[in-house]
């Protein structure tokens, strides 16, 4: 009896030592590119600018490939709704293009903010004109224009941009932003630093805008109804802008030089810029004389106290992509992707991120 035992205890031990052995190795590997450090499965919700959407929605379609059991919803809404989302902890994450005011910064409910930025990308000045296929804005004029004081394309400032150009006595239409919006903060930012004269209605997420405009929901919205509307202009990002089809004009710069909106434009601005201690810099109106003058910074918005391990763990591991990948997918989505100074700054901060041990 003993004899015929002994054998099937020796295989009992075999595999028993055998799954010892895989179970030591298998936690002894660190965790594979694109698996949530933390384990298990876990969603990111975030909200906010529609300028950085089409980027962003790239990236996470990539990191989902990469990182399958973490989700990452982003809803758009305009930076306005990103920033009061994060201040009341709706969100994960926000999107914005634009910078909460000092005294807006104790409402939010999680403490420190950290500022990722991402990516770059012109604020093209859209337009809808038959038989122009080339236009040229100043500063003053573009200002004149969407603070209604022309309100004809052949006014003769528009004119003198444009020397040998045939224009139309068509009626302009103006169209802005409807939401909160890091692009009308940005947009209205340059038209407050060139001529603070004719334009006097400041800058902000939000601006009182005279009755004869028309107001789009996100950049998708103001591109529809410039692309709708004979003699119609607005502000559009360069992916929207280019994805609607329109005819953008090329803008005076603080070199004098007329640029139109490229990312090579995108990427001098954003040389030209001051880059500060805690990631914000701004590129509008930039020195240099291929700088784009209308170029939009955009960041994404973390809370430094990360209450939640596994979240607060995923937030870091797609920031991680995002500043891999997700450069690598800039170009392809029209955005320009950021200098490798402050890509690097930009990883050493995730050190910032207090996750839960």
């Amino acid at each position: 009896m003993n004899a015929t035992l002994k054998p099937a205890r020796a295989l009992v031990v075999l595999v028993a030592l055998a799954t010892a052995l895989a179970a030591c190795s298998s936690s002894s590997k660190s965790p594979s590119t694109g698996t949530n450090p933390s384990g298990g499965s876990v969603t990111l919700n975030g909200s906010g600018s529609t300028f950085q959407k089409p980027f962003d929605d790239a990236t996470i379609a990539a990191f989902h490939t990469a990182s399958p059991n973490i989700t990452v919803n982003y809803a758009g809404g305009g930076s306005g709704q990103g920033k009061s989302d994060l201040q009341t902890k709706t969100v994960d994450f926000a999107g914005t293009d634009s910078i909460p005011k000092a005294a807006d910064l104790p409402k939010y409910q999680g403490g420190t903010i950290l500022y990722f930025p991402t990516v770059a990308a012109p604020i093209t000045v859209s337009y809808n004109l038959k038989n122009v296929s080339s236009l040229r804005l100043s500063g003053t004029t573009l200002a004149k224009i969407f603070a209604l004081k022309i309100t004809k394309w052949n006014d003769k400032a528009i004119a003198a941009d444009n020397p040998g150009v045939t224009l139309p006595s068509t009626t302009i239409t103006v169209a802005h932003r409807a939401d909160g919006s890091g692009t009308t903060s940005n947009f209205t930012k340059f038209l407050n630093d060139v001529d603070p004269t004719d334009w006097t209605l400041g800058s902000g997420d939000t601006v009182d805008w005279g009755s004869n405009t028309q107001a789009g929901t996100g950049n998708p919205g103001v591109a529809q109804i410039v692309q709708q509307t004979d003699g119609g202009i607005g502000y559009v990002d360069l992916a929207d802008a280019k994805k609607a089809n329109l005819s953008f004009a090329s803008i005076e710069n603080k070199s004098g030089a007329f640029v139109a909106p490229t990312l090579a434009g995108a990427a001098a601005a954003v040389t030209g810029s001051t880059i500060n201690a805690d990631l914000t810099y701004d590129p509008i109106n930039a020195p240099g004389a291929a700088a784009y003058p209308i170029t939009s910074p955009t960041w994404i918005m973390v809370y430094a106290n990360q209450t939640d391990k596994a979240k607060g763990t995923a937030i870091k591991t797609f920031l991680q992509f995002v500043y891999s990948t997700g450069e690598t997918l800039a170009a392809t989505n029209n955005y320009a992707q950021l200098p490798a100074a402050i890509v690097q700054k930009a990883t050493a901060q995730l050190s910032k991120l207090q996750i839960p041990a």
